[in-house]
C-alpha cells in the first residue's frame, strides 16, 4: 500500500463511518478497486484508520460526553447514581454498549475470517443496512426528544448494534434505526446512537489495534497507517457535522437507496467473478 492509497483509504473511512452507508464495506470496495490485496496488513490498516474516525467522534462530543462522565461520578459519590438526566444517560450508555461489546468478543475470530471474501461480506452487510433503515423510517414516528430516554431505549439500541459487529454492517445506520424504532424522534435517535458508538468503537479499537500491531510487518506500516489516521480525523469530524445537520430536516431513504444499489453491485460482481 502506498501513502497516496492510504491518503484515499482514509478519506473513504472519515466520509462513511458516520453516515449510515457502512465505513468497512466501503474500505473492502475501495480496496479492492486499488488492487490492495485483503492480508494482514489490509486489515490492520482497516483496524487502526477506524481510530482517526473515533478520535473525531471523541472531539465532535467531547462536551457531551465530559458532562455525562463527570455526572455518573458525581452521582456514584453522592450515592444517588440515576438522579441527574446526565448521570442517567450515562448508564444508559454504558448498558447500550454491553451487546456489542460482548458479541464482538464472543465472536472475534469468526469476524476477522469474514475478511476473505470482501465482496460478499460487502454486499451482505449492506443490504442488511438498507433492510435496517428502511425499517426505521417505515416505523411509528417517535416525537420522545433525549430529554425522554427510557431503558427500553437504550436495550432496543444496544441490541440493534449487535448488527455492526459484523464487517460491512453501518454502526450509524444500525443504532439510528434501533433508536427510531424504540419511538426516538431522528435527531435525538442519531445523537444517541454517536453517543453510545464511543465506548464501543474506543474499546474495539484499542483491541483490536493491539492484535494488529502484532501482526508481524505492522510496524514498519505504521508511518502509512498515520497518513490515513490523519485523513480518517478530518474528514470524519467534516461528515458527522455535516450528517447531525441533515438528520434534522431529512429521512434515511436516501442512505438505504445509496446502500441498496451498491449491495446489490457487490453480489453480482462477486458471484460473475
Amino acid at each position: 500500500m502506498t501513502t497516496l492509497q492510504a491518503f484515499l483509504l482514509g478519506i473513504v473511512e472519515g466520509l462513511t463511518e458516520f453516515i449510515p452507508v457502512s465505513s468497512t464495506a466501503h474500505l473492502l470496495i475501495v480496496q479492492r478497486l486499488l488492487g490492495i490485496l485483503a492480508t494482514d496488513a489490509s486489515f490492520a490498516f482497516t483496524v487502526l484508520v477506524q481510530l482517526g474516525a473515533i478520535l473525531s467522534l471523541i472531539i465532535f462530543y467531547w462536551r457531551d460526553l465530559l458532562e455525562i462522565i463527570s455526572a455518573a461520578i458525581k452521582g456514584l459519590l453522592d450515592r444517588r447514581p440515576f438522579e441527574d438526566p446526565k448521570a442517567r444517560m450515562g448508564w444508559y450508555i454504558v448498558l447500550a454498549s454491553i451487546p456489542a461489546l460482548l458479541v464482538g468478543f464472543l465472536l472475534r475470530h469468526a469476524v476477522e475470517g469474514m475478511f476473505k471474501e470482501p465482496l460478499l461480506e460487502a454486499g451482505i452487510r449492506l443490504l442488511v443496512t438498507t433492510l435496517a433503515l428502511v425499517v426505521a423510517e417505515l416505523a411509528v414516528k417517535g416525537s420522545r426528544g433525549l430529554a425522554d430516554l427510557k431503558l427500553k431505549d437504550a436495550i432496543i439500541v444496544g441490541l440493534f448494534q449487535i448488527l455492526a459487529v459484523f464487517p460491512g454492517s453501518s454502526r450509524s445506520g444500525a443504532t439510528i434505526s434501533g433508536g427510531m424504532v424504540s419511538g426516538l424522534d431522528r435527531p435525538a435517535a442519531a445523537r444517541f446512537a454517536f453517543l453510545i458508538s464511543a465506548p464501543v468503537m474506543l474499546a474495539a479499537g484499542v483491541y483490536q489495534s493491539w492484535e494488529v500491531i502484532k501482526l508481524p510487518g505492522t510496524r514498519a506500516f505504521l508511518p502509512i497507517i498515520i497518513v490515513g489516521f490523519i485523513a480518517a480525523a478530518v474528514v470524519g469530524w467534516l461528515a458527522l457535522r455535516w450528517l447531525v445537520h441533515y438528520l434534522n430536516r431529512h429521512s434515511l431513504y436516501l442512505f438505504a437507496a445509496y446502500t441498496a444499489v451498491l449491495g446489490v453491485i457487490c453480489l453480482a460482481v462477486f458471484f460473475i467473478r
